[in-house]
């Protein structure tokens, strides 16, 4: 979950550095500066190779990143729990969200085979994730955001909670979610975001849940209100949240594309469940169709303005 979920929380945070004055502005600086050090995870690639211009912040450059909500356990590296591509268009100052099934079979880049998009975590961790998701969506993702899902509900208690429209009345995991807004902390937003079977949209719902989690977190860490808790909040993020962006790219992120956040447009990728053999056993995968997949690509890549950079470049 998460959005980004993490990294607009922490730009939204940096803000804080343009707005204070004297000591106590040098102090968020340096704090800001130094959680995003300890943060700071590159990959092994220096650019995408479906990035046709290198962004320039200055210009505002449309650019995207891939969220990891990571179950991290002490056996093995774990699974990408939820994965959501998110692209920024600060021109237009709008958001395209994206959620994508766990169960979605394609092509595991690195690998060369077909599996589960959220095994590309086990199996090569973010910069295998990074390369299969911008296959799946012939996409280039810039940045990624990788979070410790069980840190999340620590996020949430430090922004001071988040509130969210619930479409249904529902209990789960000791909490009770009836319908309407409802204000959660962050035990009860975690237990929100991942119920699944008792949804009638299934894990689809679930997705919806997580994104409306995200713009939660995304509206309360952008608010005057969390100011004050911004030590906590770094503290958390420092310790729990690795990314390939810099503090120097955080700080123009802010400055360039911090309207965005504004308008933010979710969408939801469908197919259909089917069982393959696999030696033994039959796995559940979701297929996607091509119709579907490339109508979604075209969408992305329209936000992201791919086709007018391949057309300036060329020219």
């Amino acid at each position: 979950m998460f959005k980004k979920k993490w990294f607009i929380v922490l730009i939204s945070i940096i803000g804080i550095s343009t707005i204070g004055v004297g000591i106590f502005a040098f102090t968020v600086y340096k704090s800001l500066e130094n959680a995003a050090g300890s943060m700071h995870t590159p990959l092994d690639r220096t650019s995408s190779e479906k990035r046709p211009v290198e962004v320039d912040f200055k210009k505002k450059d449309p650019l995207s990143f891939l969220i990891l909500g990571v179950d991290e356990r002490e056996d093995d590296k774990g699974r990408s729990d939820s994965m959501i591509v998110l692209t920024v268009n600060p021109n237009d100052k709008s958001m395209q969200m994206v959620s994508i099934p766990r169960d979605t079979r394609t092509e595991i880049i690195g690998k060369g085979f077909e599996d589960k998009i959220n095994h590309a975590y086990a199996f090569g961790g973010p910069d295998m994730s990074v390369a299969t998701v911008e296959n799946f969506l012939d996409i280039p993702i810039d940045y990624y955001v990788q979070l410790n899902m069980q840190s999340f509900k620590e996020i949430v208690d430090a922004v001071g909670g988040i509130n969210v429209n619930n479409e249904f009345a529902f209990s789960y995991g000791g909490n009770d979610f009836p319908e309407g807004q409802i204000e959660l902390d962050g035990n009860s937003a975690l237990n929100y975001s991942r119920m699944r079977y008792e949804d009638p949209n299934g894990d689809f719902g679930r997705q919806k849940r997580q994104r409306n989690v995200i713009q939660g977190v995304i509206d309360k860490g952008a608010s005057v209100s969390s100011i004050t808790k911004f030590d906590d909040i770094l503290d958390i993020l420092g310790k729990n949240v690795r990314t390939n962006l810099t503090f120097n790219e955080m700080v123009d992120i802010q400055a360039n594309y911090k309207d965005a956040r504004l308008n933010l447009d979710q969408h939801q990728i469908t197919g259909q469940g089917q069982y393959i053999s696999n030696g033994s056993q039959e796995i559940y995968y979701l297929i996607v169709s091509e119709e579907d997949r490339s109508e979604l690509s075209g969408k992305l890549r329209n936000h992201l303005e791919i086709e007018a950079n391949e057309v300036a470049k060329n020219n």
